[in-house]
């Protein structure tokens, strides 16, 4: 029987601890180590062999789309299986550009992530049903190319505050669905309105729309 090992990343180390529970009892799968950075990823690959990478987006700097990057360069046989909140469509198609061969967002069941697991462990890819979703409308109707050459300069979690801003949510309830406080959430919606140089929820919404984040009338 070959095993699988896998290393765990992710800024919450409940969440964390939740996958190694959750992979605890797989006889093929063996967790190596978990980190909580990107930073700690890269030291930390060096150290064990690992055949796939579970990898959120959204980890302080470098995040996951970039960590991604830079361990495929030197580690090209690491499978990357992101596992994440953000199932926006730029995220998402940056994540596979940079080398990631499966995604799924963090409301997949356990079979799904055992499933994806194994997949991308032995070269082919897996994508949720949100995520081909978005690979299929990305085929079809692909994004104009100043959207794909503006770098958004914003993080993932301003991001995915942002998609719920327009989503017409108020702090307190960002808050409750990201798990953070409301005075985060407010810094957070702060700074974007600094960082793109709008007066108001309008502009930010309006923003959004125009870098891809979210589509115009399907917020």
């Amino acid at each position: 029987m070959t095993i699988i090992n896998v290393l765990i990343a992710d800024d919450h180390k409940i969440f964390r601890d939740g996958i190694r529970s959750l992979l605890a009892r797989e006889k093929d799968i063996h967790v190596v180590a978990d980190v909580s950075n990107g930073s700690e990823l890269l030291e930390t690959v060096k150290e064990h062999q690992v055949d796939v990478v579970i990898m959120d987006i959204d980890m302080g700097e470098p995040n996951g789309v970039e960590t991604t990057r830079l361990l495929k360069q030197d580690h090209p046989h690491i499978s990357v299986l992101i596992l994440s909140m953000l199932g926006v469509h730029e995220f998402v198609l940056q994540a596979l550009e940079n080398g990631a061969t499966g995604y799924l967002l963090k409301n997949a069941g356990k079979d799904e992530v055992l499933t994806a697991i194994r997949c991308i462990s032995k070269g082919d890819s897996y994508f949720s049903r949100e995520v081909s979703a978005i690979l299929i409308e990305a085929l079809h109707n692909p994004r104009s190319d100043r959207r794909h050459s503006s770098k958004i300069p914003i993080s993932a979690r301003e991001a995915e505050v942002l998609k719920l801003i327009a989503q017409e949510y108020s702090n307190p309830e960002i808050a409750q669905k990201l798990f953070i406080s409301i005075r985060t959430v407010d810094t957070h919606r702060r700074n974007l309105l600094e960082k793109i140089g709008v007066k108001n929820t309008a502009g930010l919404v309006k923003y959004a729309i125009s870098k891809g984040l979210i589509d115009d009338g399907v917020v």
